[in-house]
């Protein structure tokens, strides 16, 4: 029996596995180009701040009494308030000599600070004072007077 030199045994093996595909090449042809696309941000409802407290019997000599509340969220998901501001919008039921200067809105801007989940009756609100003012004038002008809050949220 007649030996096979190692040497030509691997160049044989070589060349076995180069014809099978070991060695196969790839050419490709590369390209550049550009696209565009476009994506829309949603939206949301403005939130409502609702007052729960009820002020009764406000009055000169009669303590201040609180405001607070809590918010309808007509959103599908939550909306973040940061605060919730209230003013005097009107005077409803006086003869006409009661106004705003009349009463006393303190603490107006209420810190929130939280996100409102979607839904009525979400979240609270609280810190503002409504107090009548005891002025030196006759004030029977504000007698059976409504005093109509308005609420700013941001």
């Amino acid at each position: 029996m007649k030996r096979i030199p190692t040497k030509r045994l691997a160049i044989a093996v070589t060349a076995a596995l180069l014809l099978a595909g070991g060695g196969t090449a790839v050419a490709y042809w590369t390209a550049g180009g550009s696209g565009s696309g476009t994506a829309s941000a949603g939206s949301n409802s403005p939130i409502t701040a609702v007052q729960t407290s009820t002020l009764t019997g406000v009055a000169p000599g009669v303590a201040a009494q609180t405001l607070s509340g809590n918010f309808t969220n007509g959103n599908a998901s939550s909306v973040y308030v940061a605060s919730v501001t209230a003013s005097i919008s009107s005077i409803t039921g006086a003869d006409g000599s009661c106004d705003a200067t009349d009463f006393t809105l303190s603490n107006a801007v209420m810190t929130v600070a939280a996100s409102i989940p979607a839904g009525t009756a979400q979240g609270s609100w609280t810190g503002a004072t409504l107090a009548f003012n005891n002025k030196a004038t006759n004030q029977d002008g504000c007698k059976n007077a409504v005093v109509h809050i308005s609420y700013t949220v941001l």
